[in-house]
């Protein structure tokens, strides 16, 4: 209780302080595993922090043509330059939820951090920069795949976590890995995690870590600490690249006569143990998993924290991965339409057909749209109301005066999504009857109609919250008009927008 109170106090300290949300284009990913959760489930969540559109999409199974090839890699406007290349695609790949986004320099578009699949694999995409060292050995050109490759690819193709893993030490052994600097990877399933990193320098070097059901861990950046030796004989442990050892050795990064531990972080990227934002959250959840399971309510209010979602974040998500599950329909993804701190969590499960237009692609930050015009086959979705748009909003007013505001947004969308909550075991037992009764396309209807209601309900929220806000900003606190006509920060950690100021990064 001593510490929770402790903990309670540096919060408060932060929104009234300003202290310090994430840093720019960064992504977190948490994971809690099944023995610390009230209904015995895996937990991960988490952001992709991206500037651009992002738009949900719900991708079909599909089966592919003999010999079908696609286009992977970074090409030559990435910071570490690259060249398009071509690889085979799978003969058969599976139906996933994931949020698409527009832009990243020299990545070809869409792009994702992941999502959940059908067969309850959920992927979180996290920077993780390697060494300086490493970064200046990147080839130019470089080839191979590029994060967004990697995590869209285990979407089509994983049925657990461990295969995840197996599926992209292959793909980087095989054709190579194209980086902006050194990346990572949570992926999860019902029974356990794994935190893979890739690093920079084009030596194919990557090493993952399991995470069993006692685990919590917060990728932000990505991290492992501590791998032995001979972590090759530990599969169940750790896999890697055969060279992952022996490189560092060649370069006088590790000696393994000194009798030290070979700790990832120190060897091969920043150095440090852990930034003080995930040691902060990584303790909060440490201290409510000792004395109580933790419950999606609370796993989605960690999700939220305003230390790590802010205007950075593209959306927000939260994978509820359960075993025993009826059907693969009934694997389900929490959603938000933009940074969870003033957006609610909408539930999508595999088996939903159909997202509101309002939550699809729009042109607002689209890769290339301001120097074009709207075309008659796009106009009647740009027409729609843009989610995104509305909570963006929402989010700006209220982080401008977080101590008036924030409060009371968390409490409608908390309130809102304890409602969907309490739903969800009703709408899910007509979803079985029907499967069991051989009707998947009712089945299928029924969580279609629920998504999508609860979708509007969403937005109709974020409406009443912006207009009301709105409406005592402008009378409280007057039109704060900008000093500069530049409307976008360089990625300068004080121009942020945030409910609180961001910790520093390490």
């Amino acid at each position: 209780m001593k510490m929770a109170r402790v903990i309670q106090s540096i919060m408060l300290a932060f929104c009234l302080v300003g202290l310090t949300a994430t840093p720019a284009f960064a992504s977190y990913a948490i994971f809690v595993g099944s023995n610390l959760t009230e209904d015995g489930s895996t937990m991960l969540g988490g952001t992709g922090d991206e500037p651009s559109s992002h738009w949900l999409e719900i991708v079909p199974h599909r089966n592919w043509p003999a010999d079908s090839k696609i286009t992977v890699g970074v090409d030559g406007r990435a910071n570490f330059p690259g060249e398009l290349i071509e690889i085979p695609q799978a003969a058969e790949t599976a139906r996933y939820i994931t949020m698409n986004y527009s832009e990243w320099k020299g990545f070809p578009p869409p792009l994702t951090n992941g999502g959940l699949n059908e067969y309850g694999v959920a992927a979180r995409d996290v920077w993780s920069p390697s060494r300086p060292e490493l970064q200046k050995l990147t080839p130019n050109p470089q080839h191979g795949l590029n994060y967004s490759d990697l995590s869209r690819i285990v979407m089509e193709r994983a049925h657990s976590a461990r295969e995840a893993v197996e599926i992209v030490g292959d793909l980087i052994e095989k054709h190579g890995y194209a980086t902006y600097g050194g990346n990572s990877h949570l992926f999860a399933d019902a029974h356990e995690g794994w935190v893979l990193i890739d690093f920079a320098g084009g030596k194919g070097l990557w090493i993952a870590e399991r995470l069993g059901p006692n685990d919590i861990r917060m990728s932000y950046p990505g991290y492992i600490l501590d791998v032995p030796l001979d972590f090759k004989k530990h599969p169940d442990q750790f896999r890697g690249s055969a060279n992952f050892i022996s490189f560092a050795v060649s370069q006088g990064w590790f000696d393994p006569a000194s009798g030290q531990r070979f700790n990832v972080n120190k060897v091969y990227q920043w150095g440090k143990e852990r930034s003080p934002t995930v040691a902060l959250i990584e303790e909060r959840l440490r201290q409510k998993t000792a004395n109580a399971k933790l419950t999606l309510r609370e796993f989605m209010d960690t999700v939220r924290d305003p230390l790590v979602s802010g205007d950075q974040s593209g959306y927000g998500q939260v994978a509820h991965l359960r075993s025993g599950l009826a059907h693969s329909d009934l694997n389900i993804l929490w959603v938000a339409a933009t940074g969870a701190v003033t957006t609610p969590f909408v539930p999508y499960w595999i088996g939903t057909q159909a997202v509101l237009p309002e939550y699809g692609k729009h042109r607002y930050l689209s890769s290339g749209e301001a120097e074009r015009l709207v075309t008659r086959d796009f106009q009647v979705q740009e027409a729609s109301d843009f989610a995104y748009v509305t909570f963006k909003r929402l989010m700006y007013y209220t982080c401008d005066k977080p101590e008036k505001f924030l409060p009371e947004v968390t409490e409608a969308l908390a309130a809102f999504e304890n409602q969907s909550i309490a739903e969800v075991p009703r709408v899910e037992s007509r979803a079985r009857k029907l499967l069991a009764a051989h009707e998947p396309e009712m089945a299928r209807a029924v969580l279609t109609e629920f998504s999508t209601e609860r979708a509007r309900d969403a937005l109709m929220l974020g409406k009443a919250l912006l207009g009301s806000i709105e409406a005592r900003h402008r009378l409280l606190f007057g039109f704060r008009e900008p000093r500069e006509s530049r409307m976008s920060a360089p990625q300068a950690r004080d121009e942020e927008v945030g409910c609180v100021k961001p910790l520093s990064r390490y």
